[in-house]
């Protein structure tokens, strides 16, 4: 790149403030965030490695940055990070995810927790981090995350979360643990529509949306007015069946107990899975409210969508980027590596030129400076 293109994240990172005493400043602080990020990119895990590959591509940083003391050492890299306010780490990285994508209207927004296996300290008595995050389905992107306060749960995160977010005209999917009235509010007042996973904890009203769904097929599904999907899938020896039923009579929705607590509740849903692998069967049966009177082909759909935060989120962290496997842990540390994660996570996917899996796209960043400089451009803005 020519000097005159060199780059400036200012307008995405802009209230990230240098945690480092002015005394100590012997690096610039956009200096180190660049090439973290590029580290990151490329497959770097811990600050070593961030060192290392800030050495080994030195001269082509010396093109596009100023580093005038040079590359900076792990040690530097790990006291900027230990210290960096995790909370305007993620809100710029928020910031910037609302600048590069435009979600579409009935688009699946998943949201669902991780644990960081490895970042507790039990010497400390630290507990290892869980993040919850919020996946765009169409995008494949990562919208937001929030870490899960110490001696808390999922429940008081995921609407701190949503709250940052522009989920207008979306539908956010939670698993039974976000399965809450007050959740449900807070995707309302985003304007957006819930489909929630309602299990036991929920005792009233899952016992009664289980007993209309067992009416319902007992009577040969002649009892009540509804809808029904059925979708087959099959690949290496494996068939997957999925049918799904869904009640959305008011009369029939509001009768049950405790429905009155959901707000805008407008759907019932019950979905039935029959796996057949090698000729052992197993069945697995769901229920899910919803605030839309959606068809049954459409919650269907949405219900098999979340799970795509799983497979295309968490499973990738796990396998290209050995989340699980890393070791940090001291103060902001692990939680603003996780961030770097998802940022690094999130250029590699909006990448369409190579036609290969996250973890090859790493490496070919890490090989070929004009393939990573590609998958910077949406993260940084050219002068």
């Amino acid at each position: 790149m020519p000097p005159q293109d060199r780059v400036d994240i200012a307008g995405h990172f802009a209230e990230l403030g240098d945690p480092r005493q002015r005394q100590n400043r012997e690096h610039k602080f956009i200096d180190i965030l660049i090439i973290t990020i590029c580290a990151a990119i490329c497959g770097a895990d811990d600050w070593v490695a961030v060192e290392q590959f800030g050495a080994a591509k030195r001269s082509w940083f010396e093109t596009i940055l100023e580093l005038p003391s040079g590359i900076p050492s792990h040690d530097t890299f790990w006291r900027v990070f230990r210290h960096l306010d995790p909370e305007r780490f993620q809100a710029c990285f928020m910031n910037w995810m609302a600048s590069i994508q435009s979600l579409t209207a009935g688009e699946i927004i998943a949201v669902d927790g991780k644990q960081l296996r490895r970042s507790q300290d039990a010497a400390a008595g630290k507990a290892a981090i869980h993040m919850v995050s919020a996946w765009a389905s169409a995008n494949r992107l990562v919208l937001g995350q929030r870490k899960v306060d110490d001696k808390s749960n999922e429940i008081t995160a995921i609407p701190q979360l949503l709250a940052a977010l522009d989920l207008r005209g979306c539908i956010v999917t939670i698993d039974a643990m976000g399965c809450q009235t007050e959740i449900a509010a807070t995707i309302l007042d985003r304007e957006a529509d819930y489909l929630l996973a309602l299990k036991e904890n929920h005792g009233r009203l899952y016992e009664d949306v289980v007993l209309l769904f067992d009416d319902l097929e007992a009577s040969g599904f002649t009892a009540y007015a509804h809808d029904v999907a059925k979708t087959v899938d099959g690949d290496h020896g494996r068939i997957e069946v999925r049918e799904a039923w869904t009640i959305a009579d008011p009369k029939l929705i509001m009768a049950l107990r405790t429905a009155d607590k959901w707000p805008q509740l407008a759907a019932l849903v019950k979905v039935r899975a029959q796996r057949y692998l090698k000729d052992k069967p197993s069945v697995d049966t769901r229920y899910f409210i919803a605030s839309f009177p959606g068809t049954a082909a459409q919650l269907l759909e949405g219900v098999r969508t979340h799970w795509a935060i799983e497979n295309s989120l968490h499973w990738v962290l796990d396998i290209a980027f050995r989340e699980d496997e890393c070791r940090l842990r001291k103060d902001n540390g692990a939680q603003n590596f996780a961030v770097l994660r998802h940022i690094a996570l999130s250029l590699l996917q909006q990448d369409d030129s190579l036609k290969v899996g996250v973890k090859n796209k790493r490496l070919r960043a890490g090989w070929d400076q004009n393939y990573l400089l590609a998958i910077l451009r949406p993260l940084f803005t050219l002068r």
